[in-house]
């Protein structure tokens, strides 16, 4: 078709959008006079001018005429004339159509007819529309197609797969009974192709109805057996690289796995034969050096694996497959890596295979420290798990603390979660629980839910051997420069129960303890201060000695008269009690917390939901999850968890993951649109004025703006004609994630596309950056992700750029931009009422701890915009506290990993002169004045 060819070739060399458009306007009204005024169109011309309707309509344009002419066409003998029209239909005819009933005409024409060419295209296009109607018109005839004796092999073949769709769509369309047996024998069919469309098929219906298709069982593992033993020569049009039959033989596996073992003896033998040849065979060297062959042989055998581990009936069998995987598990290729540990995950949950799965610890160990692939790091973490017992508890919980320091941030809540399950379920003496779990809250507080620590107070409280000891470790661990909140929290209750069992030493005295506690105070959370007053008010029972210095903790403004209700609640109850109370009174309300009930493991719950279905059973009881309380009475509630359902703004990989686990590592990003003003690819046409002069990234094309990111986190960072780049963060004290998403506008791939980290020497060992790698190739109208982890170890001035070079239409590419990573994006906002601001703004009156600017306002001056901008700075607003309604003031903690500076902010606007007066105070000099300068450029 010459003309088709040729209008093509126009429409590629269209210099602009709107060249295309005007060329592609010119062709229809071509087009739409020929249908209307043309009576006399011979085939060949329908054919050609459907053809081009269907181009027009894929490069993204609608299309509403040709539709008549495209049915007619299937009334054809001419096979090109037919599929044209069949592809039309199936691409464009909506299923609500009226010409559906010409349509289905048609079809059933073309099922009776006698050439199996016309029969194949009917059902090809039944199969591509699926829809219900076509279900109910065809679900009759279709299975009569794929039994009749008289119908060819190819032709049974496109049958089975077209039944299958339609089953999918309309379950009731395949009737029981008659039918059952005589789908189940395709299985023996002489023509391998029917086999395999019909094992698909059978697959499927025995997923819904098991036992009505039983029979298959025998004539499975019959094909299975003929195929295995048989020669590459014997199959010889069905040999893939020298392995005869792969996809079949594991369509046929993946069959009986849907059954349990065969109760016939024969067919069982038979079974376990196949099985045994197919791991004989993945021992002898390679036919061929070709990837193909080995991937070929591969599937079949991971396939026979899953078999194995499915039925777990057969010792040998599951030995031997074990031993196959641990040959893999130094393999160069990082798929097999995979899949390999993946299937030692589930041999190691087997009586019959758990120590030969142990054989391999030392491997798997170096896999979880050694892996470049996250996901396969994240697989040997799972065989870990799965592989511990009381043997080796200790030793793979040691490797799994050590590694969690360094442990990509994607799977550190998890590691967490999976330590504290196996410290527990295998702790011969609690003193090493103790020790483990203080340990995870020391190096990885950050992921230490609320379940975790729940748990370990749990255990303490219900053991009275370790309740010393662990009094004893939390209180050294609390002396510690750097503590993590979750740490004082264990601390608090821990002491406030049992911290009289160390009291008797001088070095942990009850006013050394509570100096201690106390000292972490105001850089807590309003829920863990609320923890420590009601740890304060059991002090007072345990010692009264040191009540005058609790209750004056009590009588504090910041506590009496906080703007936190919990907090001033508890404070005005709890000093009224320590005045009011006779010694009976409070010993009896303020009483050891008693035994927690046994019930399972919220920490094995929430492994559980984080990777439904994929969590072997562990027998780990717990109680309730614990809060601090001054008996029942005065109960707290548990502090908050931390979010962890809300996946699509969840960049810190706390949430849960999707059930449907990747079957292979993968560096690739998701072609998702994850907030509107990305770009999202799609749609053709829309990108064809690449070709005009934008080979070169001049200034005027593009936009970039990295000053607006300082009070905003999400957005569009940088754009021009080629590319678009958005980022979406998320930080939590010191740690941050950015989520880099980059769009390729042209219709041409961007090839060796490198982004990479560049910091300045300055902030090099100030600023910690993890960069996930991805793809070299960003294909036309595509979008991709790119992870960056980001620490924050001490305050910094300068930000991180990000170097991107690629290839656009054989020219080389590169641009430069900076990052939005600022000082202030690791702040906390910090709740605090008039009389503590100012308290603090006059300790923080040096001129070593002050910063301030008077400057001109850049822009109008909207007070609505400057509140919402000193929001997304990161602080807290806080409100009514400054006597000038106009003036905004803010307080907030810089998280760093070496301290925390608190930070206060006072903006004084002056309307009438059109000038800002902005102060910043902080307990470090080089901090006020970065805050200062970044908040300055915004007004």
């Amino acid at each position: 078709m010459r003309g088709l060819a040729v209008f093509i070739s126009d429409i590629r060399n269209c210099k602009s959008k709107e060249a295309e458009i005007k060329r592609i306007n010119k062709e229809l009204a071509n087009i739409r006079s020929k249908f209307k005024g043309d009576k006399t169109l011979d085939g060949y011309q329908k054919k050609k001018y459907v053809c081009k309707l269907l181009f027009i309509f894929l490069l993204g344009h609608d299309i509403d005429f040709g539709h008549m002419e495209a049915v007619n066409l299937l009334s054809s003998n001419k096979y090109s004339e037919k599929q044209i029209g069949y592809l039309f239909i199936s691409v464009l005819v909506n299923t609500n159509s009226d010409l559906i009933k010409l349509i289905i005409q048609s079809i059933k024409n073309d099922l009776s007819s006698r050439n199996p060419v016309h029969v194949s295209l009917a059902l090809q296009c039944i199969a591509n529309i699926g829809s219900k109607e076509m279900a109910e018109a065809f679900g009759h005839e279709i299975p009569k197609l794929l039994v009749s004796g008289d119908t060819m092999d190819v032709v049974k073949q496109s049958a089975a797969l077209c039944l299958l769709r339609l089953f999918r769509t309309s379950q009731e369309i395949i009737p029981s009974g008659e039918w059952t047996s005589r789908i189940i024998h395709l299985l023996n069919d002489q023509h391998m192709g029917v086999v395999t469309a019909a094992t698909s098929l059978i697959d499927a219906l025995v997923k819904k109805n098991p036992e009505e298709y039983k029979g298959c069982i025998s004539l499975a593992v019959s094909r299975l057996s003929r195929i295995v033993t048989a020669s590459y020569t014997d199959l010889q049009d069905y040999t893939y690289y020298f392995v005869p039959a792969p996809w079949l033989s594991v369509k046929l596996l993946r069959l009986l796995q849907n059954y349990t073992p065969p109760e016939d003896p024969g067919v069982r033998g038979r079974l376990n034969e196949c099985l045994e040849t197919i791991l004989n065979k993945a021992q002898e060297p390679p036919k061929s050096k070709k990837v193909q062959h080995s991937n070929a042989k591969n599937a079949v055998l991971f396939e026979a694996i899953s078999l194995i581990i499915h039925n777990d009936t057969e010792p040998n069998l599951l030995v031997r497959a074990c031993n196959q995987l641990g040959q893999f598990l130094s393999n160069r290729e990082t798929n097999l890596r995979y899949l390999a540990l993946e299937s030692m995950c589930l041999l190691a949950t087997s009586e019959f295979s758990h120590e030969a799965v142990k054989k391999h610890q030392e491997v798997v160990i170096l896999s979880m420290k050694m892996e470049k692939d996250v996901s396969v790091r994240q697989q040997a973490v799972d065989l870990l798990y799965a592989m511990c017992d009381k043997s080796n508890a200790e030793e793979i919980v040691q490797e799994m603390l050590n590694y969690l320091e360094t442990a990509d941030y994607s799977i550190r809540e998890e590691m967490v979660l999976k330590v504290a399950i196996l410290a527990e379920k295998y702790a011969t003496d609690y003193t090493w629980y103790v020790d483990v779990i203080l340990n995870l809250i020391r190096i990885a507080g950050d992921y230490v839910s609320e379940e975790v620590w729940y748990r370990v107070i749990q255990i303490v409280i219900n053991r009275d051997d370790v309740q010393g000891y662990a009094a004893k470790t939390v209180f050294e661990a609390l002396q510690a420069p750097a503590c993590h909140e979750n740490m004082v929290k264990v601390g608090g209750y821990i002491l406030g129960e049992f911290g009289n069992l160390i009291a008797g030493d001088q070095r942990s005295s009850p006013l050394v303890q509570f100096q201690l506690l106390h000292s972490k105070y105001h850089l807590c959370s309003p829920m863990t201060r609320a923890l420590l007053l009601s740890t304060y008010i059991k002090f007072v029972n345990l010692f009264p000695e040191i009540k005058p210095q609790i209750q004056e903790v009590f009588r504090q403004h910041s506590n009496l008269r906080s703007a936190d209700a919990e907090l001033q609640q508890r404070a005005s109850e709890y000093l009224q009690l320590s005045i009011i109370a006779s010694t009976d009174v409070l010993a009896t309300v303020l009483e050891e917390m008693p035994a927690f009930p046994e019930r399972e493991s919220s920490i094995l719950a929430v492994l559980k939901k984080k990777k439904p279905g994929r969590v072997p059973e562990n027998e780990i009881r717990e109680g309730k999850s614990p809060a601090p309380t001054t008996n029942h009475q005065t109960e707290q509630p548990p502090a908050q968890a931390p979010t962890t359902n809300n996946a699509s703004a969840d960049l810190l990989g706390l949430s849960t993951p999707p059930a449907s686990q990747p079957t292979a590592p993968s560096n690739t990003g998701v072609l998702l649109d994850v907030f509107g003003d990305i770009y999202t690819g799609g749609g053709g046409g829309g990108t064809q004025n690449t070709a005009n002069n934008v080979n070169n990234l001049a200034p005027a094309q593009s936009t970039y703006n990295a000053k607006k990111f300082v009070c905003k986190n999400n957005g569009v960072l940088f754009e021009n004609d080629l590319i678009q780049i958005g980022v979406k963060s998320e930080f939590r004290q010191n740690l941050g994630r950015l989520g880099l998403f980059y769009g390729n506008k042209t219709s041409f791939p961007l090839q060796n596309f490198l982004p990479s980290i560049s910091c300045p020497e300055e902030i090099s060992s100030k600023l910690n950056i993890q960069v996930k790698s991805v793809e070299p190739v960003l294909e036309a109208g595509a979008q991709i992700q790119q992870m960056v982890n980001a620490e924050c170890v001490e305050d910094f001035t300068d930000t991180p750029s990000m170097n991107i070079t690629f290839i656009y239409n054989n020219v080389p590419q590169k641009l430069t931009i900076k990052l939005p990573l600022t000082i202030n994006k690791f702040f906390e906002p910090t709740e605090m009422n008039g009389e503590s601001f100012f308290a603090r703004w006059k300790n923080l009156g040096g001129n070593q701890q002050r910063s301030q600017k008077i400057f001109k306002a850049s822009q109008p001056m909207d007070l609505n915009a400057v509140r919402t901008k000193l929001l997304g700075f990161g602080m807290q607003l806080l409100d009514g506290i400054d006597p000038n309604p106009d003036n905004f003031v803010c307080a907030g903690i810089i998280h760093t990993r070496t301290q925390a500076v608190g930070c206060l902010l006072r903006l004084e606007p002056n309307k009438q002169a059109q000038m800002y007066r902005l102060t910043v105070r902080s307990s470090k000099e080089s901090v006020s004045q970065e805050v200062c300068e970044l908040l300055a450029d915004q007004f």
